[in-house]
């Protein structure tokens, strides 16, 4: 299995819009399960300690990464080209292949800790990152139209976009899957004050808790009547049954809208039968839900198709240490990875396109680099397929930053960090870097000067 499937054609994913009939029936749909028993539904209560799912790393583990880290950056490549190939774990990478198996066909989480990263240089801990993430996943996805393959998670109250936006505020929220990706993956590099606890669900146990108590919300949560808005305009289920799996995917915001991403009067609004599913869902996951204590340096891998999640509220304290930082991935694995149904192929196309643009930002960065909100709001300009352009300005100036057009690398380049002697460097390469890498000279060393000066501009201004 690639980590490209078919697409649907745009009338095709339309055609639901067009009418929501009432659906009579009040029991599960025909060929669905009653209950799902597999190691995927579980309850928090069911882990009794956290080494049932963290997996950490000995004083050799660490060692053994080490080791492979220092081997990786002998060879002259690209931060973003490690895997399990270049990165050698002979000992650890048979524990971590059981990590792997754990989270496709396991209970569909673990976590990864014993890395300290104040013991390394941000490069390193991500390279580090990268190559122990390779032996649980293959394929790393796009996050944005920008192509950013590493999204930042902290807190920012800079603006109200960014203050209310799920990325960068610090109150709780509501459990969800990302919009893309077989796995998410996160690492921590510090934690706040208090608070902000990683919180997963199974999204099994939902399942049978409803089908159970009540299996018209199965009904009504496959029905292809549900209108998200993000990251574009689509009908398609919240819950599937496909290739003898049941997979949830959906995030609230997409289906309501809230003060960061307004829902355009143009959509078509939840129904209140809808609204009462979505809050069934949050109701039994909150019920059934694990905390995780994190520490900084773990590395959480979840199920995105199977593994709800959420994040409790917290504090930041003054100190860089003290202030929540997190690191985001998507993920696949060409081997493990499952069939998807037609409805999520497109983001999942769109995610891990080999020959699309990407970025690795191993810092976070100023506005513009990471966009808010997507390309196209409403419906009118996914039907006509409008860039967007003939919208007012008010709509659209978010899509063009002041005084960072110019500075922002062209949409055709791949944006790279140099990992072999501790530096950052974008390295302004084509697809085709990871394959041959050159040494560095004085092309990257004006490169790096470049980028120094680029970033004390944007600080200034």
């Amino acid at each position: 299995m690639t980590c490209l499937m078919p697409m649907p054609g745009r009338a095709a994913e339309l055609a639901p819009c067009a009418t929501r009939a009432v659906d009579t029936p009040t029991g599960i749909p025909e060929g669905w399960p009653k209950t799902v028993n597999v190691p995927m539904a579980w309850s928090g209560s069911q882990f009794k300690h956290e080494s049932e799912y963290i997996l950490t790393l000995s004083e050799l583990d660490v060692q053994e990464a080490e080791k492979a880290l220092q081997s990786f950056k002998t060879l002259g490549l690209d931060g973003d080209c490690v895997s399990r190939d270049n990165f050698p774990l002979p000992t650890l990478g048979s524990r971590l292949d059981q990590v792997r198996q754990d989270i496709h066909q396991g209970k569909g989480f673990g976590v990864i800790r014993g890395l300290d990263p104040q013991n390394y240089s941000v490069e390193d801990l991500t390279v580090l990152y990268l190559g122990i993430q390779s032996y649980i996943a293959s394929c790393h996805g796009r996050q944005d139209r920008k192509g950013n393959m590493l999204v930042h998670i902290v807190a920012d109250n800079s603006s109200n976009l960014k203050a209310g936006h799920h990325r960068h505020s610090t109150s709780p929220i509501t459990f969800h899957n990302e919009e893309a990706g077989d796995i998410v993956s996160w690492l921590t590099r510090n934690t706040a004050v208090s608070g902000g606890k990683c919180i997963i669900a199974s999204a099994y146990t939902v399942y049978n808790v409803l089908a159970a108590s009540r299996p018209d919300m199965i009904r009504t949560l496959s029905r292809s009547d549900w209108p998200f808005a993000l990251p574009r305009f689509q009908c398609r289920p919240v819950l599937f049954h496909h290739d003898g799996r049941v997979m949830m995917n959906f995030g609230r915001v997409a289906l309501t809208g809230n003060a960061v991403h307004p829902r355009s009067s143009n959509l078509l609004p939840v129904t209140p039968r809808q609204m009462e599913a979505l809050d069934s869902i949050e109701n039994i996951a909150k019920a059934t839900q694990l905390e995780i204590s994190t520490q900084p340096g773990d590395m959480h891998f979840i199920n995105n198709l199977t593994v709800l999640h959420r994040r409790g509220g917290f504090v930041n304290g003054e100190a860089a240490s003290e202030r929540r930082h997190l690191v985001r991935m998507r993920l696949r694995d060409n081997e493990l990875g499952w069939n998807l149904p037609v409805d999520l192929r497109r983001e999942w196309s769109d995610a891990f396109n080999k020959d699309a643009p990407k970025v690795w930002h191993i810092e976070p960065m100023p506005d513009g680099f990471f966009p808010l909100s997507p390309d196209t709001l409403d419906w009118t300009a996914y039907v006509t397929g409008s860039t967007g352009l003939d919208r007012p300005a008010v709509q659209r100036a978010w899509t063009e930053p002041p005084a960072l057009t110019g500075l922002v690398p062209r949409s055709d380049q791949n944006l790279v960090w140099r990992s072999s002697f501790g530096v950052v460097v974008p390295s302004y390469a084509s697809a085709a870097a990871c394959a041959a890498s050159l040494p560095y000279g004085q092309l990257f060393t004006l490169q790096y000067l470049l980028y120094r000066f680029r970033r004390l501009h944007y600080l200034l201004t």
